[in-house]
């Protein structure tokens, strides 16, 4: 059993969350900006359908990526050097999110819902949560978005109207994760994808130390102005 959550209840310790399914640690309370900044701090992230309940998980091991581990293949190396794209950060938010909840070959529904939508756009609103965006031809065609705290970026997710688009957008978050004042991508769950990029998992406990340490770093919330403009060789 999970403990339902009431408004001013505060998070169990994420040691206490479900094996199976993995990382489930609580239900209840609500999507406000004070309870969201509440969550990341102790490492735990709401992820829900329409139909459900606000779920809130802390799976283990979880999926991060440190900046100086990215790894880019060749043939994304190649992509980045020969195609014509821009990056901006925050200039279309809700479009990246609205993107990101599109239906997806192969899956059906999609956790971020209006009720996401709407946090997590408070969430930006305050300066907490960015986008990364690809632009090509002067559309958006792939980004990503997720919540910054001191030095923590928590990544939620990511979408790509061309190939590699979305790829390109975190190659830039993180090669430009000093520029934006962080030192560690939390990725949440594993997948091939990520696991490419050179993202890995590591232990909750080892997870919640990090977080633990970089949350409380500076610098303060704000919005971010990176542009990022590249034209492939002639």
């Amino acid at each position: 059993m999970i403990p339902w959550l009431a408004a001013d209840d505060p998070f169990p310790d994420p040691a206490s969350a479900l094996l199976q399914p993995n990382g489930l640690l609580a239900a209840g309370a609500d999507l406000s900006v004070d309870r969201l900044l509440d969550a990341y701090r102790h490492g735990i992230f709401p992820w829900f359908s329409e139909e459900e309940p606000i779920l809130w998980w802390s799976p283990d091991p979880r999926m991060v990526l440190f900046p100086g581990e990215l790894r880019v293949t060749r043939s994304l190396e190649k992509t980045l050097r020969n195609r014509d794209y821009e990056i901006r950060t925050d200039t279309a938010f809700r479009s990246v999110m609205r993107a990101c909840a599109a239906p997806r070959e192969g899956a059906s529904g999609t956790w971020i819902t209006n009720q996401m939508v709407a946090a997590y756009c408070h969430l930006h609103d305050a300066g907490w949560a960015h986008s990364v965006e690809t632009w090509i031809d002067g559309e958006l065609a792939g980004g990503l978005y997720g919540v910054k705290i001191g030095r923590m970026m928590f990544g939620e997710s990511m979408f790509t109207r061309v190939r590699d688009a979305s790829k390109i957008a975190l190659v830039h978050l993180v090669r430009h994760a000093q520029d934006l004042g962080f030192d560690l991508v939390d990725c949440q769950m594993a997948t091939e994808h990520l696991a490419s990029l050179g993202a890995r998992e590591i232990p909750r406990p080892e997870f919640s130390a990090c977080v633990t340490e970089l949350v409380h770093s500076m610098p303060s919330p704000g919005h971010w102005n990176l542009r990022v403009r590249h034209e492939a060789p002639a």
